[in-house]
């Protein structure tokens, strides 16, 4: 199964690679597209650097850094996998990644924001869980402990 991994860099991003890591393990036969979406540059960006090529190059670069991390833990455990540094918006994003290689699942870090937030702001997760065409398992931020 072909698994859709969106990866931020932050930690919520990478736990769910690491529960992609577990469904392998509990015998799910896996393979993945790594993939980070990055923000269109501004027009003050593109105003002060004079060189959309140079930000390009420096976004791409931004993306394959949110990703190394998450080839780490896939390369540890011999997983196959493919990365797709992309800009766009988010969720619009990851669903056109998760067309074009032909992913099965995704499998992505959700924010901790309350339902009313959410409802309010919209997240990336909750726009793609709706959008998706695959099923999406949306990883939460563990609980934590009473009385910490």
């Amino acid at each position: 199964m072909k698994i859709l991994l969106p990866v931020d860099g932050s930690e919520l991003s990478l736990e769910a690679v690491r529960h992609a890591l577990r469904l392998r393990a509990d015998g799910l036969l896996i393979s993945a597209v790594l993939a980070n979406v990055q923000e269109p540059a501004s027009l003050y960006e593109l105003l002060v650097a004079h060189d959309p090529e140079m930000i390009d190059r420096v976004s791409a670069e931004a993306g394959m850094d949110a990703l190394s991390t998450a080839m780490g833990l896939l390369d540890a455990d011999g997983v196959d996998y493919e990365c797709e540094v992309a800009k766009g918006d988010p969720a619009h994003t990851l669903i056109d990644i998760c067309e074009r290689f032909g992913c099965e699942m995704i499998v992505m870090g959700a924010r901790g924001a309350s339902a009313a937030r959410s409802a309010m702001l919209g997240s990336v997760s909750n726009e793609v869980l709706h959008a998706s065409g695959v099923p999406v398992v949306i990883v939460k931020p563990p609980q934590e402990e009473e009385g910490s």
